[in-house]
Parts: structure tokens; sequence; C-alpha cells
């Protein structure tokens, strides 16, 4: 049920001067949509303010601007206006405090939610032993000289590093002497050069071939 004709310019006159800013009917009729007022019944509100000498408008082209009395309004001085930066202070101070405890509160339900239940720490309690059994059984035949890889699959692995690293080393020469073909009588800076074309050097990547060369299977005698 919508109010009656003096409520309704009670509070379209206590809107008018909370806002303290040029406003049209429909600024106002939206913002009091709360109290189901319509359209027409804010225009005539604020038609009977005006005349009234109540409230300020004025008209520009068929739209009427309306605003509160300046005259009418309470300005604060100066002892005012410092208690009320002070106060706003104060409310800004508690504010920031209140957000952080909302971060901090979020933070720690994140982290109980990431948290394992009950049944998943057992779960994982039973994985984890028996991952430790099995280190457990290798570790025993290591010490008992139990060989773990068979002599067939470690020499496949052996052959398999060794035709890689000569592969390197081959790659790694033929690179080198198209390189010096090219840039024998470039004027370019080699380094800006490689740079350009995006060339890395092992060593540029931290890998050095001799190193993994000292890693081959040295061969046996008579083998």
């Amino acid at each position: 049920m919508a109010p009656k004709s003096d409520n309704v310019e009670s509070i379209v006159l206590n809107f008018v001067n909370e806002q303290n800013r040029p406003l049209n009917s429909q600024n106002v009729a939206d913002a009091l949509q709360k109290y189901n007022l319509k359209k027409a019944s804010v225009q005539k509100a604020l038609d009977a303010l005006s005349d009234s000498g109540r409230i300020s408008f004025k008209e520009y082209g068929k739209q009427k601007i309306y605003i509160a009395r300046q005259d009418q309004l309470e300005i604060p001085n100066n002892d005012e206006l410092n208690s009320m930066k002070e106060e706003n202070a104060r409310l800004q101070q508690w504010l920031n405090e209140q957000r952080r405890a909302i971060t901090e509160a979020e933070e720690e339900t994140r982290t109980l939610q990431s948290n394992l239940t009950l049944e998943e720490i057992r779960a994982k309690e039973e994985k984890l032993r028996t991952e430790v059994k099995d280190m457990e059984e290798k570790l025993g035949k290591l010490r008992e000289g139990v060989t773990l890889v068979k002599p067939d699959e470690r020499k496949f692995i052996e052959e398999l590093y060794t035709q890689s690293i000569s592969q390197w080393r081959k790659r790694k020469r033929i690179f080198k002497d198209i390189w010096d073909s090219i840039t024998e009588n470039s004027p370019k800076d080699l380094k800006e050069f490689k740079e350009e074309l995006g060339i890395d050097y092992d060593e540029d990547v931290g890998v050095n071939l001799q190193y993994f060369s000292d890693l081959m299977p040295k061969r046996r005698k008579g083998a």
C-alpha cells in the first residue's frame, strides 16, 4: 500500500535533503521504489515541495532539476569538521581491521578445507607403509648382494646410453663445422648473432658433454 500524500512529501523531502545534489524526478522515483511510490506521486510531491519553497528547482527545457535548499542545511564549523574527520579516520581504521580479520578468517577456512579427512589420512598412512615396506625389501636385497637389474636389461641401457652420447658428440661437431663456416667472414658480433637466432650452447643451459661421457660404462678388457 502506497503512503499518504503528506507522508510521500516527507519521504521525498528527506531523500532530497540527504542527497543534497541535483536530482530529476526519475532519480528520486528509482531511489524510492522500496516505498512503493509511483513516479507520478513522486513528481507531485516534488512540485508541491518546490512550490512551498521547501526545496529549490531549476528548469532546463522540459526537465526540472530539484535540489535541497542550501540555506536550510546546517553547515558545520571548523571544530565540527575536525571532529568529523577524526571520526572518519577512526571508522576507516576500524574498517581496515575488519577487512584484515575477514581475510584471515577466509585463509583459515581455506586451510581447514585443504586438510585431509581422517579417512584420507589413514589411506595415505597405509600407502606410505606399503612403500616403506617395498623399499626395505629392496634395501635388504642390495645388502645381500642381490642384483636388482637383469644383465640383459643393463646391457641394453648401457648400449642406448653410449649411442646417445655418440650422437650428441657427432651433432655437436657437425654444428660447429656449419657455424664456423657461416660466421667465418660475418661482420656481426657472434654472441649477438647467436642470441638473434635463438641458439644455446650446451654450457648456456648448464650441461657438459664431457661430464656425461665420463659416466659411460668402461669397456672391459677382452670384451
